[in-house]
């Protein structure tokens, strides 16, 4: 099983991702996570992108096609995985065609979390986490049992992500707009694309999901 998730920044793919990870036995392939792992590998492919990314320069589609070829060449992905953040543009979107077309692979289902962008503002401009642990909370949907105490260890120190502000949280929504909304006509053209609710609870958001895959 291969898919692809689309979703702008906060949609939740990366936990929708995981949860279809583990029902699936398959792997999900965040392109950060795998520029980081080549990297730290020392391969030559990761000593490339160190030096283009050490420049102040975006990696090229080139570099991350070649990069998620070798990642899913490994024995772990044989039975599928899901790529979370790749492509963005419909140039990688055709390059990520022509590579599976030299594997003898073949895309069975790209996901759209549809979602409402001032809704998404909310959600994302709300989140803070607990700077000893790390856990999650909202301002809205996910308050401490007691306030400014952190219900896993106790702490009482909070931060906020510096890019989660209303203004930059639009921009990125933005961007994202503008450049998927090609992928989106692309996949659908193909007939492999596939639309649910991403506004919907995160239980419901992961059955309209199974419900798709089958």
């Amino acid at each position: 099983m291969k898919l692809i998730l689309l979703g702008p920044p906060g949609a939740g793919k990366g936990t929708q991702a995981k949860r279809l990870q583990e029902s699936y036995s398959i792997i999900q392939l965040s392109t950060g996570d795998m520029l980081r792992a080549e990297v730290d590998s020392g391969s030559a492919l990761g000593a490339q992108a160190k030096e283009v990314m050490e420049s102040g320069e975006l990696v090229s589609d080139e570099l991350i096609i070649k990069m998620i070829s070798s990642r899913i060449d490994k024995d772990d992905c044989k039975a599928g995985f899901i790529l979370d953040g790749f492509p963005r543009t419909t140039p990688q979107a055709e390059a990520l065609d022509v590579m599976f077309d030299e594997k003898g692979l073949k895309l069975d289902c790209v996901i759209e979390m549809q979602v409402d962008d001032e809704a998404m503002v909310e959600r994302i401009t709300g989140r803070y986490t607990c700077s000893a642990c790390g856990r999650g909370y909202h301002d809205s949907f996910k308050k401490p049992d007691v306030e400014g105490v952190c219900n896993k260890c106790g702490g009482t120190e909070f931060s906020r992500r510096a890019d989660d502000n209303a203004e930059t949280v639009r921009s990125r929504l933005q961007a994202y707009n503008e450049q998927t909304a090609p992928i989106i006509s692309y996949y659908g053209n193909k007939g492999i694309l596939k639309s649910i609710d991403g506004m919907a609870a995160i239980d419901d958001v992961t059955k309209q999901m199974k419900d798709l895959i089958g």
